[in-house]
């Protein structure tokens, strides 16, 4: 879906007015299809890496790819803005109409989709997140959560084959968070859209077909969750933590009791205490 060869990106001056490399020299690959998370303390590098990937940033070096379409090529910008669809931290700053379908149908009516289309997609775009209850609602007056889904809704209605995610759960509560993850996932999983989401909540990996995690402008892991999150003395050492099952399990062998650190889920967490336990 989207490769990127040797990138690099370059911010024109820092803190003390130097030029900064914040990618150097990236080479990864996002399968089509895939639920791929990207992890990093702030300033490693993940969402400058994730405005790359629909052209919002281009490269100062390298190539980065969107289904073979070269980003530097201002031919293809339109197009790969269709294949690659954005949704930032902030919702309020996505939403551009009073009444939620006419905030959904922006995009598809400044492409040029006729209008029967573009209230098929309004209304298969809401029912995919869960939002179609709201369609004449004004979106200030629905919580975080609720407004982030409907600035994916926006994204969906451009139907796109890819949605990046950069920081889009910062802002949110524990409860609207969940209800972001379970609309992507279920889009994921159902159309089969592929998913990136840049994050720095740990606990939203779990579930990820593959972590890649960011530090100082390059990739420094790359795996799948259980890969990433065994390797947590290395996270550590990065500014990172693992999710809270690991970290428990970590704790607990510090301690001298024999448990694996692959158990993500509560449940296995809970299974692999009570089988050393047992065995002790």
């Amino acid at each position: 879906m989207i490769e990127t060869k040797e990138l690099r990106f370059l911010y024109p001056a820092g803190e003390n007015g130097e030029p900064v490399f914040a990618l150097k020299g990236v080479n990864t690959a996002i399968e089509k299809g895939s639920f791929t998370v990207i992890l990093g303390h702030n300033g490693s590098g993940k969402s400058t890496l994730a405005k790359t990937f629909n052209a919002v940033l281009l490269p100062a070096g390298g190539k980065v790819y969107v289904e073979g379409m070269d980003t530097l090529d201002e031919q293809m910008l339109l197009a790969i803005r269709q294949r690659v669809g954005m949704v930032f931290q902030n919702p309020d700053n996505q939403i551009v109409a009073n009444v939620v379908e006419e905030d959904v149908a922006f995009a598809p009516e400044n492409l040029g989709v006729p209008t029967e289309e573009i209230r098929r997609r309004v209304d298969d775009a809401l029912r995919s997140v869960e939002m179609y209850e709201f369609v004449t609602h004004a979106p200030h007056l629905l919580s975080g959560g609720q407004k982030q889904r409907i600035a994916i809704a926006g994204v969906i209605a451009m139907e796109p084959a890819c949605i990046v995610l950069d920081e889009a759960t910062a802002m949110l509560d524990p409860v609207g968070r969940q209800e972001v993850l379970s609309a992507i996932h279920r889009l994921n999983r159902e159309k089969g859209i592929t998913v990136v989401l840049i994050t720095h909540h740990m606990n939203e990996a779990e579930d990820a077909d593959r972590v890649i995690v960011m530090d100082e402008g390059r990739v420094a892991m790359d795996g799948t969750p259980r890969e990433v999150f065994a390797r947590i003395d290395e996270l550590r050492s990065m500014g990172l933590t693992a999710p809270d099952t690991v970290d428990l399990l970590d704790r607990l062998r510090q301690s001298g009791v024999d448990v694996p650190l692959d158990a993500l889920t509560v449940e296995e967490c809970a299974d692999a205490i009570l089988k050393a336990l047992a065995g002790n």
